[in-house]
């Protein structure tokens, strides 16, 4: 595999060997010895999660205070536009953001350590969406800022229409008012 470190050093695009012929194509998406490896990293997944959002939806910006979740997230249908947010007050890309397209065709991965907001923009008529976290779901943890915070600025692709958002992401907060790690 491929670990290519983006904007945000601790944030990794990994892209895995894919091999393809007229019948289609074989890879590893996940192998823990490769991974510890490629990235110098010696996480343990708990969970799986798969989610399908239609085009339009946007999730995020999700993290848990306590609890904090790393991610390692990947497409298997469809494409998106994947975001990772630093909020470690500590950090020296403290409130910076990097957004990479994780799509089918692409296979990226990427991986999103705890002390980071994450969300996605589905940019495809819709979109399977899966992630590995090393710490399990705790809702009453979890936060949410404001995918359109102007202080961010993410540069969010266009659609020609507002995001689709759940009902917790429209009470995302401010940057300036969320709770952030030290």
């Amino acid at each position: 595999m491929k670990v290519t470190p983006t904007a945000i050093p601790e944030v990794l695009v990994i892209e895995p060997k894919v091999f393809g012929d007229a019948r289609g194509f074989f890879f590893e998406s996940f192998n823990q010895q490769a991974f510890n490896e490629a990235t110098g990293l010696n996480e343990t997944f708990v969970q799986d999660n798969h989610s399908r959002s239609a085009h339009g939806v946007l999730r995020g910006l999700h993290y848990q205070l306590q609890q904090p979740q790393g991610k390692l997230v990947r497409v298997v249908r469809g494409a998106v536009f994947d975001v990772a947010v630093d909020i470690r007050k500590s950090s020296p890309t403290f409130g910076q953001w990097v957004g990479v397209e994780l799509s089918e065709d692409n296979h990226r991965q990427l991986w999103v350590p705890p002390g980071f907001a994450h969300g996605f923009l589905v940019l495809s008529e819709s979109a399977d969406f899966l992630y590995k976290t090393t710490e399990y779901y705790a809702p009453a943890h979890e936060r949410c800022i404001a995918w359109n915070d102007p202080t961010m600025g993410i540069a969010w692709p266009a659609l020609g229409t507002e995001p689709r958002l759940s009902s917790k992401d429209q009470q995302g907060l401010l940057f300036q008012n969320a709770d952030c790690f030290a």
